[in-house]
């Protein structure tokens, strides 16, 4: 006896997934690990960028440096301040850098995560 699904299109729990389904569940899954990856990769760099800008004494008039140091400034709202260094270089290394390398390391741990399952 089978038991049939009232919507058609759906798998019923006692059987096994298509191949057709289980090929496009696969595609979503890394589609969204790359999404993941970019999202974190960006977030990095710009928070690298800003670094490097920092410590090349770019123009904080120029509007492309200014949206950068907004944009990093907005990524490590939450790390701001946690190291406190006399020399200031030091200081926006530590204080953006920790933020890029979580980042980095949370998004691309997900998204390893979502290629496995």
């Amino acid at each position: 006896m089978r038991n049939f699904d009232p919507v058609p299109g759906y798998q019923a729990h006692n059987e096994p997934p298509s191949p057709d389904r289980s090929l496009h569940r696969q595609a979503t899954t890394r589609r969204t690990a790359i999404t993941v990856c970019t999202i974190a990769d960006i977030a990095a760099g710009l928070l690298g960028l800003w670094i490097l800008m920092f410590l090349l004494d770019a123009n904080r008039v120029n509007v492309f440096v200014e949206f950068v140091r907004g944009a990093a400034s907005w990524l490590s709202w939450w790390a701001q301040d946690v190291f406190t260094m006399d020399t200031e270089g030091l200081r926006v290394v530590l204080n953006y850098g920790l933020p890029a390398v979580i980042y980095l390391l949370i998004g691309h741990g997900i998204a390893a995560r979502l290629n496995r399952a």
